[in-house]
């Protein structure tokens, strides 16, 4: 019945549904374990109108003109740029830390000083992760890095990650830089919005093809048997001899053949608050003093004429299999090996093609994986 067998209806395993769909005209049957499609972007309107993001808060942002048109062919766009606040010391200050941050928090005189040494070392508008500011042998720019290193960076990161800052992959650190300019926006992307009615009815349309079957509260191991030896796939005990495509968890595939790779996980805490607003905006970030990362305000995010709020607090957690998600990919060199083992036992699959976060180990934005899922089309499944 079907050409295309494809595990997850988040990002990446809708992408490459649509295009085959609609470019291949193939059939494809989409298995979902959850009750919803979407993945981790799925959001929902609550009785009172407001927009919630069900699993945190996701804001588009790509500097990709592909990925945005090709996004706006499913959805309208409300243009969002995002803003962030931390709570340093009393005080709530933008972030990633900047220019307007520094004369928040310092006397004018030091954050002036502060402000032309950056400019000397650095490039004006350009991003300075701070364990490579923390290298700097001047002391006044040592003294910033410390600063932003204790008060922003590194308890926020144990909180996150469970780790201490050094023992992260630099493809993470850099993701927390401090901005050297006045520009208070959290991405500096050309094209930054959110989808105009959310990001389930994106999907929806995406998906509304009549060659993509979706199958619903249903574990890829119920209806799927991979064969380690063989190289086989069966569905529903048939050898299935069209192509695979998996967006799933690369170890849970192999049955754990080589160990459970390290996540991170959230506990999502929402509440509804009888006032109009809750906080200045969309997200504010608590990097010390509290057990939870951040608190999310959704009508920030999605303008709603309501009366009520709602917020979500996040408090990070180690993965448990069992009960937890899978959020968060953990980028130390012992897992990326451990990973390397799936990936090389992952080549020997000629019909199976290892698409997403997953699946390929690695933290992608979602435009990322947008983009990733375009290009494995046009050169593995065109």
């Amino acid at each position: 019945m079907f050409d295309y067998l494809i595990i997850g209806s988040g990002f990446a395993g809708s992408v490459i549904a649509e295009r085959i769909a609609n470019k291949l005209n193939k059939k494809i049957l989409i298995i979902e374990k959850r009750n919803h499609i979407g993945g981790n972007c799925y959001d929902f309107k609550d009785e009172s109108g407001i927009i919630v993001h069900k699993y945190g808060p996701h804001l588009f942002h790509t500097d990709y003109k592909d990925v945005w048109d090709y996004l706006s062919n499913f959805t309208e766009w409300e243009i969002y740029h995002h803003k962030v606040l931390a709570f340093i010391d009393g005080k709530k200050v933008p972030i990633p830390f900047n220019f307007n941050t520094l004369h928040k928090i310092f006397p004018s005189e030091l954050a002036k000083r502060l402000e032309n040494k950056l400019l000397e070392n650095y490039q004006y508008n350009s991003k300075v992760p701070i364990l490579e500011l923390k290298k700097s042998s001047d002391k006044d720019l040592k003294f910033l890095a410390d600063y932003i290193y204790e008060k922003i960076f590194a308890n926020y990161t144990a909180k996150q990650w469970g780790m201490k800052p050094e023992e992260i992959d630099s493809e993470v650190t850099a993701r927390v830089p401090v901005f050297i300019g006045k520009d208070d926006r959290y991405f500096n992307d050309k094209y930054q919005g959110v989808p105009k009615y959310g990001y389930t009815k994106l999907f929806e349309k995406m998906l509304n093809n009549k060659n993509i079957k979706i199958m619903l509260n249903t574990d890829f191991r119920e209806v799927i048997k991979v064969d380690l030896d063989s190289k086989k796939i069966y569905f529903f005990n048939q050898e299935f001899k069209g192509k695979l495509i998996f967006t799933g968890m690369i170890d849970e595939f192999f049955d754990y053949k080589f160990g459970r790779l390290p996540y991170r996980s959230l506990d999502l805490q929402f509440n509804v608050i009888e006032k109009e607003y809750f906080q200045e905006a969309a997200v504010v970030n608590y990097p010390n003093n509290y057990d939870f990362t951040r608190i999310t305000e959704f009508k920030h995010i999605h303008l709603t004429n309501t009366e009520k709020t709602i917020i979500l607090k996040e408090y990070p957690k180690a993965y448990n299999p069992e009960t937890d998600i899978p959020y968060y990919p953990i980028f130390t060199k012992e897992n990326q090996e451990s990973y390397s083992k799936y990936k090389d036992l992952a080549n020997n699959f000629g019909n199976v093609i290892f698409l997403g976060r997953l699946a390929e180990y690695r933290y992608y934005d979602m435009d990322d994986v947008v983009k990733k899922a375009l290009e494995v089309f046009e050169e593995k499944v065109r």
